[in-house]
């Protein structure tokens, strides 16, 4: 029989039972998440637009504080797509589209990729859709110089984080594809319309030059700092991928997710999205919730926490090695071709 803990057998039934008691959104929690976060960054939009009498650097410094707040809305918006942060579906959907405006991000067409994500993370026969796009050794090595080239510069953190946001907010977002399903189209177009139009207003108000000079960095480092997360979330030096005939949803959740451990002031900016093992593990539970529920589950101990220091090394392990089973780097690849 296996190890039992508290008197339960260790098996997955029973894990996911568990855990699912911290499934219960607590509307008193999510209304003040809701208005520490929507507040204080309103409150910093204004005081970086007074601020620009100053010298810009003021503003700038201004604009890198409120990009705090607009994770954690994000993080609001990311909950109730997955209909955690309400009880009520409407309510998650019409607060998660509000909060989809203000960080430039479709509700709908997000969550679909989104949910596909959760569906496939760390599954190797399965990428594509809602991850970062990465190679194993032998599809590299079996790759036109181009498209090395092209995978290299897509991996390459100066483009990720600079060119990534870019494209990411006045593209990818903001345009509809074929695949995508009417409610998917719509939404988008609803979303671009609102922002457009808060734009202009703003732009009237206060001149669309200072408008720019505020918003801009504001979106752009948000989704920047956003794609770091994501990144880390599961490309890390522990992390596991498996073929789909070995897949299993909840093993992926413990070894294909990070557990981020970041300092209390970085964990309340990221609405305690660095635990996302738990997360994976039951996408229902609230982000308020996670980190309670990995304290209080024994299952979560044996989970290697991931320093925010060695998310450095991270961002150079860029492919799949399924001989090692582990993350590798292009460089090493090509130093151990080159000794042969």
């Amino acid at each position: 029989m296996e190890t039992t803990i508290a008197g339960q057998p260790k098996d997955n039934r029973t894990w996911e039972k568990i855990v699912l008691a911290y499934a219960h959104p607590d509307i008193r929690k999510s209304i003040l998440q809701i208005c520490n976060s929507i507040l204080p960054y309103t409150l910093l939009w204004y005081l970086a637009y007074k601020s620009l009498v100053y010298p810009y650097w003021v503003t700038f410094l201004i604009s890198l504080l409120a990009c705090g707040f607009l994770i954690r809305i994000f993080i609001i918006f990311h909950d109730c797509g997955h209909g955690s942060f309400f009880r009520s579906k409407n309510a998650n959907n019409v607060v998660g589209k509000i909060m989809g405006i203000l960080t430039f991000t479709p509700f709908h067409a997000w969550h679909h990729q989104h949910r596909v994500h959760h569906a496939t993370a760390a599954n190797l026969d399965k990428r594509g859709m809602g991850d970062v796009w990465t190679m194993t050794v032998d599809e590299y090595r079996k790759s036109s110089n181009w498209d090395r080239f092209i995978y290299r510069s897509f991996r390459n953190p100066f483009i990720m984080f600079t060119i990534g946001p870019v494209y990411m907010v006045f593209i990818l977002n903001r345009l509809s594809r074929k695949s995508m399903t009417r409610q998917e189209k719509l939404n988008i177009y609803f979303t671009n319309s609102i922002l457009l139009l808060m734009s202009a207003i703003i732009s009237l108000i206060i001149g669309i030059k200072a408008f720019l000079l505020i918003q801009i960095p504001i979106i752009i480092l948000s989704h920047s700092i956003g794609i770091w997360l994501f990144y880390m979330q599961h490309q890390f030096d522990d992390v596991s991928w498996e073929r789909g005939r070995d897949w299993d949803y909840k093993t992926a959740a413990l070894t294909g997710s990070s557990f981020l451990k970041f300092p209390v002031v970085l964990q309340w900016f990221t609405g305690n999205i660095g635990f996302h093992h738990v997360h994976h593990f039951s996408s229902r539970i609230p982000n308020y919730n996670l980190e309670k529920c990995h304290n209080e589950t024994e299952i979560f101990k044996d989970v290697k926490p991931v320093t925010f220091f060695s998310t450095f090394k991270a961002l150079t392990l860029n492919l799949w090695d399924e001989a090692e089973h582990r993350l590798t780097s292009v460089k090493r690849i090509h130093s151990a071709s080159a000794s042969f």
